[in-house]
Order: structure tokens, then C-alpha cells, then sequence
């Protein structure tokens, strides 16, 4: 679906002229000249040779050697790939893999801007290659958690909504007369597979599988057989076959063929899981439908769970599939743009919450992932609900609160539901979302103006936190208290650089 390929096509055949370029500018600039001067030195057109250090044109051998003479640099210099320490992270970088994994077409970058970014600022480039790098390193980053952190600043940026999909699903439900007003099931969806796509459906083989447990299903393209889980209940089930919908109906040819996925192989698998997951989304929980219900939930002046509870009733998905379109229809439909999604996994009897999915369209709220190697606040109510549904037999847990965050001046209005892993023993999930307090949302969102809504002070991690006597306290906050002790040692050498300063 994307043109991911041909920026890579180029700057694998231009290769050659890239560096040529990038040499010639270093050394022209080390010698201190502009292009100008180097046009009167060498005789060669300013136009000519700029071309050439943007990589879009390489000289004749003639040309080389006059550059060469006139330059003083020896003629196998001039042309060796080798770079100097300067230019070598980018030389490395351009014949790597790495760059052909970045999306670049998807965020609007051209070949061209590319091309001149780093003519016109290797040195710069350098480093920031070498810092990704670096990072990527400390965080283990692998290129499975690159890709979908590519997908996931996509959704950021489009605000998690896109209409093209939504039309995509209201198109599907008028060609293969899908009622959009009723509930889902799977039934319906598998007839179409089966009649309209040859599809063959198979609840058994996985069973024989042990290797397969965490599996929901397995796709074989060749014979069009779907292999499903016998653990999948009827919503997970409904939303499989929505899913191979979506790849059927949108035409994706490049897609993953396990859910869960196992790895990706490039960037347009992730990007299409997306779409396809999307889309599925949307035929399962219409935009209108769920649109409506949310008028109605936050219209009343009181917060009732079992208004919430109808909701996550009425439709045919699961808790996570639900709270995941509240996050494409609050921030089009309702202007809520300040929220964030996270999903926590928890395994009964230890003390470790796993921040495993997120999304954050204001770019601003915490957690992130990369903080799991400290204790995240045990006051949210996220930790919450699936501490409750782990240390009990109930099915699914749900809370709400106002999460006050003192350091930041910022509240969030919480909901949180969990329930057990099916696939793995011992194991349970919550979901949240989370949509900052202001002005909007209170016009918005009218409980929110309850007293009877509890409001809890908390914090993003135990070591970052300043709350003081915390009941739920994990870990001293060192990283706070370091940061207060810089502070302080900068507020007495600025009184000594007052003091004798006169």
C-alpha cells in the first residue's frame, strides 16, 4: 500500500554518488572554500559541482582528476567508499538495513529532502544517527519494537482516526448488506469468508499443537484455511474473521499470517496489521452506534457503572477492542484529544505490572514502556482493577477515578477494565483510557464535575515520585531525590557566582 521501497531503490544504485558528494563537500569545506571558489579553482560550472555533492550527479574520470590536482588529494582517495571518522556512521548507515527500515514515505519525507539533509549537515546527521543507535541499543530495540513505534507516532499524528477506513467499512456493510445497527456475530462474518473468499474454517488443529497455545489462529494463503484457537470466545472469534475481512475486502497483499503476531519481516506488515485491525474495529463497533452511546454516557450529570457495562455489552468484542475505539471516536467526534490508551499485563503472585501497549495523542502523559524498569505508581487505577481480579474469581473488574498528578498540575479523568488472559494461566490484563481534565472536558464530559468521583493523588514511577507517607510506596523516589539535590547544588553555585561576582 506504500511505496516503501523505490527511496531505497535509489540510494542503493546512487550509493556511489552520495559519498562522492559527501567526500568532495568535506573536503572542500576543509580547505576553506565555498563553491564559488572551488568553481574558480577547478574550472568547473557552481552549478555543476553543487550537483555533485548532493550526490545527484558523479563526474567523468577527467573531471576527478582535475578536482583531484587541484584539491590535492590523491585520485584512489577521491574515489575509494571509504569515509573518513566523520562521514563513516553515515556511510555504514546507508549501506545497512537500518534505514530501509524506516517508514519514510509514510511520514512525507522524499528521497530528496533525505539526500539533503545529510549533504548539508553530515556532521550533524552523524550524531544523530549515533545517538538512535545508541538508544536503540540500551533499550534493546528491536526492529519489530521500531516498526510498531513507527505505527503507533503514525496514529499519533492522525489523531488514531482515518475516515478512508471508516468509509471502508460502511462501503463493506452495503455491498455484502452487513447491518451496522444490529449486533455482530461471528456466524455472519464466517459465511462471508466461506461463500465470497473460499475461505476453510478449522477448529481443531491448533489443539494438537502445544507450541501454538498463545495462537488465536493461523492463516494458510495457499489453501485459504483458517486455523483457529478452540480457547477464542465468540467476540475474539468475530473479531478474527473481521480482520481477514479487512485484508480481503482492502486488498492487502503483504500481511501477517498468525494472530498473535510472531515477527514482521517489513514495515508494511505492521502498517497493514494496523489497518486490518482497524477496520475490524470499525465493523464491529460502528462509529455511529458507539458515537451515540458515548453521548448518552457522558450526558449525565452522575457516573453509573452499569451505563458503562451496557455498552461494553452491546457489542460483540471484547473490553480492549471497545476502549480502543473510544480512542479513535473521542478525539474526532468529541474534540477529546489530550488522552492516552494502556494495556497492563500481570501474573498472579508477583509484584511486576507490564505496561505492554500504549498509545499517548498528546504526547505528553506517562508512562512509557521504557520505564518498566522501575515500579509504576500502584494508585492508578489500572494496577488497581487487575490487582482486585487477580486476588479474586470474578470475571471482570472495572473502576473509575481522577487521577491527580501534583508535580504535573494535570488531572485525568480514568476508566479501567480487567480481565484474565485466557491464553496463558495465572496471567490477567486491564485496559485504560485516559482524557485530561480542562475546560472542554467538562462541557464534554458531565460527571466530571461530581464530588462523588474519587480523586487520587499519584505519581508516574515510585522513583519519581514526591508524594509523601505513600501507603503503596514500591521504591524510594531516588531519581527525584538526585534531581533535587542537582537543583540544589546549581542554587548555591549561582549565590556564589552572585556573591563574588561584585
Amino acid at each position: 500500500m506504500f511505496a516503501n521501497n523505490s527511496i531505497f531503490a535509489f540510494m542503493e544504485q546512487d550509493y556511489i554518488k552520495l559519498i562522492f558528494g559527501l567526500k568532495l563537500k568535506q573536503i572542500r569545506t576543509d580547505k576553506g572554500l565555498s563553491l564559488f571558489g572551488l568553481s574558480k579553482l577547478c574550472g568547473l560550472s557552481k552549478s555543476y559541482l553543487n550537483e555533485i555533492e548532493k550526490g545527484k550527479k558523479y563526474p567523468k574520470p577527467d573531471k576527478i582528476v582535475i578536482l583531484s590536482d587541484k584539491l590535492e588529494v590523491p585520485y584512489d582517495e577521491m574515489v575509494s567508499l571509504k569515509l573518513d571518522k566523520n562521514l563513516a556512521p553515515i556511510g555504514e548507515i546507508l549501506q545497512s538495513k537500518v534505514l530501509k527500515e524506516i517508514p519514510l514515505e509514510l511520514f512525507g519525507i522524499k528521497e530528496g529532502i533525505l539526500i539533503d539533509i545529510i549533504a548539508n549537515a553530515p556532521s550533524k546527521v552523524t550524531a544523530f544517527i549515533s545517538t538512535i543507535i545508541e538508544i536503540a541499543k540500551h533499550y534493546s530495540f528491536s526492529k519489530e519494537s521500531f516498526y510498531l513505534a513507527s505505527v503507533r507516532s503514525f496514529q499519533e499524528a492522525n489523531y488514531n482516526y482515518f475516515d478512508h477506513l471508516e468509509q471502508s467499512v460502511l462501503d463493506f456493510s452495503k455491498t455484502y448488506q452487513v447491518d451496522l445497527k444490529t449486533q455482530i456475530d461471528a456466524k455472519e462474518l464466517e459465511d462471508i469468508l466461506i461463500e465470497e473468499f473460499g475461505y476453510t474454517i478449522n477448529s481443531k488443529e491448533l489443539a494438537l499443537h502445544s507450541e501454538l497455545n498463545d495462537l488465536r489462529s493461523v492463516f494458510v494463503p495457499k489453501s485459504k484455511i483458517l486455523l483457529l484457537s478452540s480457547k477464542i470466545d465468540d467476540a475474539q472469534k468475530t473479531f478474527i474473521y473481521a480482520k481477514e475481512i479487512a485484508y480481503n475486502y482492502l486488498d492487502i497483499k503483504d500481511r501477517l499470517y498468525t494472530f498473535s503476531w510472531i515477527k514482521f519481516d517489513n514495515f508494511d506488515q505492521v502498517l497493514n496489521n494496523f489497518y486490518a485491525s482497524y477496520f475490524a474495529g470499525a465493523l464491529v463497533i460502528p462509529r455511529a452506534s458507539i458515537t451515540s452511546d458515548i453521548k448518552n454516557l457522558f450526558g449525565k450529570s452522575v457516573f453509573n457503572t452499569k451505563d458503562f457495562f451496557k455498552i461494553l455489552n452491546k457489542y460483540n468484542a471484547s473490553p480492549e477492542s471497545i476502549f480502543q475505539r473510544f480512542t479513535n471516536i473521542l478525539p474526532h467526534d468529541f474534540n477529546l484529544k489530550s488522552l492516552f490508551f494502556l494495556r497492563f499485563s500481570h501474573e498472579k503472585g508477583t509484584n511486576r505490572y507490564e505496561l505492554n501497549k500504549e498509545l499517548h495523542l498528546s504526547k505528553q502523559q506517562s508512562p512509557h514502556a521504557n520505564e518498566t524498569n522501575e515500579h509504576y505508581c500502584r494508585r492508578w487505577v489500572s494496577l488497581k482493577v487487575i490487582k482486585m481480579i487477580s486476588d479474586n474469581t470474578s470475571q471482570h473488574e472495572f473502576d473509575i477515578q481522577i487521577s491527580n498528578y501534583p508535580d504535573q498540575e494535570k488531572q485525568y479523568l480514568v476508566l479501567s477494565s480487567a480481565t484474565a488472559d485466557p491464553f496463558k494461566s495465572n496471567r490477567f490484563r486491564s485496559v485504560s483510557i485516559g482524557i485530561e481534565i480542562n475546560n472542554l472536558t467538562k462541557r464534554k464530559i458531565a460527571f466530571t464535575g461530581n464530588s462523588k468521583l474519587k480523586t487520587v493523588d499519584v505519581g508516574v514511577t515510585c522513583e519519581r515520585c514526591n508524594i509523601v507517607d505513600c501507603e503503596l510506596r514500591q521504591a524510594q523516589p531516588n531519581v527525584i531525590e538526585a534531581q533535587l539535590k542537582d537543583d540544589k547544588i546549581s542554587e548555591v553555585v549561582e549565590h556564589l557566582q552572585r556573591k563574588f561576582s561584585n
